[in-house]
């Protein structure tokens, strides 16, 4: 388990709810719209929001920002995201409660060198000590955590001349600065592999988790598909990548990246928690494909059910088709619609059996009773 850290008065790591986050795609220096599309995204779920601030007079209005949100009684913490710019990540520091910076791009230099020797590699690594030092107090000064985030498309020209373009490089380069912050004694931390390559997602963060615990480390962790794109594909591979890593007990944070409105990729986050079981935002359903056995309409019958039930947060529910394996794959439903006969449904609540045999024109209401009758009911 993760340590537990405090992004403003959110918790993170150390058994806390896994946190649902976004960022905003709009002008930073558009306050209005940023504040607007900021409360759109609070509202659907987010618990934490990134900005961009790409230079110091964006991470001075992240402050205004931050000022309009608590005006509409909207408290939640606001991520800076940098690259490039030191200086930013200063300002931002100081105003929001939390920064990212890309270790590939934040102190390195690159140049097109492609070969370092020993010492000037070395040199490299001492640098990023000095120049984050600055930032790390600023942070400690105003409680302020960081995300460490490894990006695949932007290593270091001197990270890539080791280790490649790799899993091993990125996880690599985020240890370098991960024992710069303990070095200077500072915690407030979260790491993040992130990749248009699930694999190259997957592997890095497995790689990056092993390499910390071996160095006495339990940073959160946060999980992302970079650049996913829109629809049914960066869907599926965020899916895939969080997924993945989510049951392999692996991640304190998610962000699903989707090239739509930032809004859409909410309910997405929450459904791949439930798909994996860590973390439970409303009722779910084991439902069979159905075969030449099914005698009644399970499409219409599930899609009944849902729209009745799915409100109910964590009760689950089967929907199987008939009763050679209907009960046995349901074991750990909390109540079961089951075909029995020719348009016949048989209701269990577990694996006892309540009702027989019921036409399936009154099924679901009877569903929805058996649900009321065992205190089960709370109203949408």
């Amino acid at each position: 388990m993760s340590r537990q850290i405090k992004i403003g008065n959110l918790t993170l790591g150390g058994g806390a709810p896994i946190r649902v986050q976004s960022m905003t795609n709009t002008d930073t220096m558009d306050t209005r719209a940023t504040v607007e599309q900021t409360l759109r995204m609070v509202a659907a779920g987010c618990e934490l929001v990134r900005i961009t601030a790409p230079d110091v007079k964006a991470a001075e209005n992240l402050g205004r920002i931050k000022e309009e949100l608590l005006k509409h009684g909207c408290a939640v913490p606001l991520v800076a995201d940098i690259h490039f710019n030191p200086k930013a990540a200063e300002v931002a520091a100081a105003l929001v409660e939390k920064v990212r910076v890309n270790p590939g791009n934040y102190t390195d230099r690159n140049t097109g060198k492609l070969e370092f020797t020993e010492q000037e590699y070395n040199d490299e690594l001492k640098r990023i000590g000095e120049r984050m030092s600055s930032l790390i107090d600023i942070c400690k000064a105003h409680h302020t955590a960081m995300r460490i985030g490894t990006n695949h498309g932007s290593l270091s020209e001197r990270v890539m001349s080791r280790y490649g373009n790799t899993p091993e490089g990125m996880a690599q380069s985020a240890m370098e600065f991960a024992r710069v912050c303990r070095e200077q004694d500072y915690h407030n931390l979260v790491f993040s592999m992130k990749a248009s390559n699930v694999k190259v997602m997957v592997q890095s963060t497995r790689r990056f988790v092993e390499m910390m615990q071996a160095e006495g480390m339990d940073y959160p962790i946060h999980l992302g598909v970079t650049e996913a794109g829109d629809g049914d594909q960066g869907r599926l591979k965020s899916a895939a990548g969080i997924g993945a890593l989510l049951i392999d007990g692996i991640g304190d944070t998610l962000r699903v990246s989707l090239t739509e409105d930032p809004v859409a990729e909410i309910p997405v986050a929450y459904d791949i928690l439930q798909a994996v079981g860590a973390r439970i935002s409303k009722a779910e359903y084991i439902a069979c494909p159905s075969c030449g056995r099914t005698q009644y309409n399970i499409q219409e019958a599930l899609h009944q059910i849902k729209a009745r039930t799915s409100h109910l947060k964590g009760l689950k529910i089967g929907v199987m088709g008939c009763i050679v394996n209907g009960p046995g794959e349901m074991a750990d439903a909390d109540y079961g619609y089951v075909g029995s006969g020719e348009g016949k449904i048989t209701l269990y609540k577990g694996q006892q059996v309540m009702k027989r045999n019921i036409d399936q024109a009154d099924a679901v209401d009877e569903l929805v009773a058996l649900i009321k009758a065992h205190g089960d009911w709370q109203e949408a």
